[in-house]
């Protein structure tokens, strides 16, 4: 039976680097489930055991707060989710909600630990992908508080248009609410600014379905704030 851990991309993204007997433990330590738009992956607070790819979908993490929970950032296939609290802490400090039908492997944390020591190059690519989430985390925490609404809902439609669907015509995979929360607005301020870029030719929105008819305005809307 072939091993499905081939064509995954946790093997893929990293270059290639295992060898054969590294990829049988991964084949031997980890399961693939599916999960369904809404359903929770990663539950804040809980004990974490495995380390979590998404292999295909679209997640969200979300953080509790005193008052609301807060998004995060989207994460889209192929990519790890809750490594910094997974490795550094094991009590997950976040949650992780399918935003579209996905599929996650849980891998085994004492074979990935294991993993990290025996490949270089696998430890390299890890290291990396941590900086770069931390990055645009601080970038976008940054753009959030000094940015208007409108430059932030904005940033939100180019993200959706080149980094999630690599489409400038898609179908919004979240809520109005959804993304009052992620950029601090509420859902009326969210909906004010789609009826204004839809007035001023940005944007053509016919239910969740968005087409970006001027991106180049747009992309100056964003810079502009």
């Amino acid at each position: 039976m072939k091993n499905e851990c081939l064509d995954c991309g946790c093997v893929m993204k990293s270059a290639g680097t295992f060898k054969s007997c590294q990829m049988e433990q991964l084949e031997n330590n980890h399961a693939v489930i599916n999960f369904n738009k809404g359903d929770s992956i990663i539950k804040q607070g809980m004990f974490s055991t495995n380390v979590v790819f998404l292999r295909k979908g679209l997640a969200k993490i979300h953080l509790a707060g005193p008052y609301h929970e807060q998004i995060i950032r989207l994460i889209k296939a192929p990519s790890y989710m809750g490594l910094p609290t997974t490795i550094g802490n094991k009590i997950n400090q976040y949650s992780v909600t399918a935003v579209l039908d996905s599929e996650v492997c849980f891998i085994d944390l004492g074979v990935f630990h294991r993993l990290l020591e025996e490949n270089k190059e696998f430890s390299s690519y890890i290291i990396l992908e941590l900086c770069k989430s931390e990055l645009e985390i601080y970038k976008r925490c940054s753009n959030r508080t000094q940015k208007q609404t409108r430059g932030n809902v904005a940033d939100v439609l180019l993200e959706f248009s080149d980094n999630i669907f690599d489409s400038d015509e898609f179908m919004m995979p979240i809520s109005q609410s959804e993304i009052g929360n992620w950029v601090d607005s509420s859902r009326e301020s969210i909906n004010r600014i789609l009826s204004e870029f839809m007035n001023d030719g940005l944007i053509a929105v016919d239910g969740k379905k968005v087409n970006i008819l001027n991106k180049r305005s747009l992309i100056k809307v964003s810079q502009n704030g």
